[in-house]
C-alpha cells in the first residue's frame, strides 16, 4: 500500500506538464489584466462612472474573499486536474459571452463567471503542481508558478491596447482559455487524487480545522498584508506616475507594466533562493521590509521622477519574493495530509481580502490628505507583515 506513493514521489518532474499548468495561470491572469486595460473603453461605451467601472476589476477579488476555502474543498473532492480544466472552461465561456454582451449588467454577469473560473484555476493549479513536481524541484516550480499574476497582468497591459477594441481582446482570451482547458486534459496526465466520497460533514470539519490552524492562518495573513501593500501601489501607479512624472496615459501604462513585470523576477529569485536553503520566514520578512520602506518613500517624500520609478520597480521586484515563498509552503504547513488545497484556498482568501481593502483604504486616505498620507497605512501594514514573518519562523521549522 505504501509503494505507490513512494514511486509517485520518486518520479522525475515532467517540465512540459508544469509549463502547461503555469501557462494556464498566466491565461487566468490575463482575464484580470484585460479588465484594467479596457476600463476607458468600457466607460465610454456603456457610459460608466469610476465606481461602476471598478466592479469589472473588484468582482474577482470579492469572489476570492468568500470562495477560497470552498474552492479548496471542491478541488480536494473532485480532483485538481479536473477543476483546473473546469476553471479554464469557465473563463473561456465567460470571456466569449462578455465579448458579445450588449449591456453593462450582462457584461458584469460574465465577469462573475470568469471570476469563479479564475478562483478554481488559482487554487487547483498549485495543488496539481504539488503532485506532479518532484520534491527537489518544488521550490523552483512554485517560484515559476507564482509569477503567473504579474506576467499575465503585464502581458495584458502591453498587448490589450494593440487590438482594435475591447471585444476582440475578450474573444482572443476566450480562445486561449479554451485551448488550455484542452491542453490540461491532454498534456497533464497525472492520476487524480480525490478522496473517497467524504461527507459534507467531514468536508466541513476539514475546513474548520484549516481555518483555525496556526500555519494556514499565518500564511493567509502574510499573503493578505502583501496584497494590501502591493495592490495599494499597483492600483494607483498609473495615476501616481502621471502626477509625479507628467507623462501621458500610454506612457504611464508602459512604465506601470515594467514595474509590474519586475515582480516576476522576484518570484523566480525566491524559487532559486529556497532551493539553496534560504529560510522562508526571512524571505517574507525581507520582502515586506523593502516594500514598506520603499512604499513610504514613494508616497511621503518629494523625489525626482526617475527615483520614484526606480523605487516602484524595487518595491515590486523584491516584493515578488513573498508569493513564491508563501504558496510553496501551503503543503508543508497544512494541518494534515490532503488539506493542501484548502490551505491554498485560505491563503488566496487572504490574498483577495488584501486586494479589496488596500486600494479602498489608501484611496480614501489620499482623498483626505494627499499622496503623502498613503505612507501611514503602508507603514501599519508593513509592521504587521513583519510580525507575521517572525511568527512564521517556528511554523516553518516545525
Amino acid at each position: 500500500m505504501t509503494a505507490a506513493p513512494a514511486q509517485a514521489q520518486a518520479a522525475p518532474t515532467r517540465w512540459p506538464a508544469v509549463a502547461v499548468v503555469v501557462a494556464s495561470g498566466v491565461v487566468a491572469a490575463l482575464q484580470v489584466g484585460k479588465g484594467a486595460i479596457a476600463l476607458p473603453a468600457l466607460r465610454a461605451e456603456f457610459g460608466l462612472g469610476l465606481e461602476a467601472a471598478g466592479w469589472i476589476m473588484s468582482v474577482f477579488a470579492l469572489l476570492g474573499v468568500v470562495g477560497g476555502i470552498p474552492a479548496g474543498a471542491a478541488v480536494a473532492r473532485f480532483g485538481d486536474r479536473r477543476l483546473l480544466a473546469l476553471g479554464l472552461a469557465a473563463l473561456a465561456l465567460g470571456s466569449l459571452a462578455g465579448s458579445i454582451a450588449g449591456s453593462f449588467p450582462l457584461l458584469l454577469g460574465t465577469r462573475v463567471l470568469e471570476g469563479l473560473g479564475f478562483l478554481l484555476v488559482v487554487v487547483a493549479a498549485p495543488a496539481l503542481l504539488q503532485r506532479i513536481v518532484a520534491p527537489p524541484d518544488r521550490d523552483l516550480a512554485f517560484g515559476i508558478w507564482s509569477a503567473f499574476m504579474p506576467a499575465g497582468m503585464a502581458i495584458a497591459l502591453l498587448l490589450g491596447a494593440a487590438l482594435a477594441g475591447w471585444r476582440p481582446f475578450w474573444a482572443v482570451n476566450a480562445a486561449l482559455a479554451a485551448l488550455f482547458a484542452l491542453l490540461v486534459l491532454v498534456a497533464v496526465r497525472a492520476r487524480e487524487q480525490v478522496r473517497d466520497n467524504p461527507s459534507w460533514r467531514e468536508i466541513g470539519r476539514d475546513a474548520v480545522l484549516t481555518a483555525t490552524s496556526r500555519g494556514p492562518l499565518l500564511l493567509a495573513c502574510a499573503f493578505g498584508l502583501y496584497s494590501l501593500l502591493y495592490f495599494t501601489l499597483a492600483s494607483f501607479l498609473p495615476v501616481l506616475l502621471m502626477d509625479r512624472m507628467g507623462v501621458a496615459v500610454a506612457t504611464a501604462g508602459m512604465l506601470s507594466a515594467v514595474a509590474v513585470g519586475a515582480n516576476v523576477l522576484g518570484n523566480l529569485a525566491a524559487g532559486l533562493l529556497l532551493g539553496r536553503g534560504a529560510a522562508r520566514w526571512l524571505l517574507i520578512g525581507t520582502a515586506v521590509l523593502v516594500m514598506t520602506a520603499s512604499g513610504i518613500a514613494i508616497f511621503a517624500l518629494t523625489l525626482p521622477p526617475t527615483v520614484v520609478l526606480l523605487l516602484c520597480i524595487l518595491f515590486s521586484g523584491v516584493g515578488g519574493l513573498l508569493p513564491a515563498t508563501v504558496l510553496g509552503a501551503a503543503g508543508p504547513v497544512a494541518p494534515k495530509p490532503g488539506l493542501a488545497p484548502m490551505t491554498l484556498g485560505l491563503t488566496m482568501q487572504g490574498n483577495n481580502l488584501g486586494q479589496v481593502i488596500g486600494p479602498v483604504v489608501v484611496g480614501g486616505v489620499v482623498d483626505a490628505g494627499g499622496w503623502p498620507a498613503a505612507a501611514v497605512p503602508v507603514a501599519i501594514a508593513g509592521a504587521l507583515a513583519l510580525a507575521v514573518a517572525v511568527a512564521l519562523r517556528p511554523v516553518f521549522r516545525g
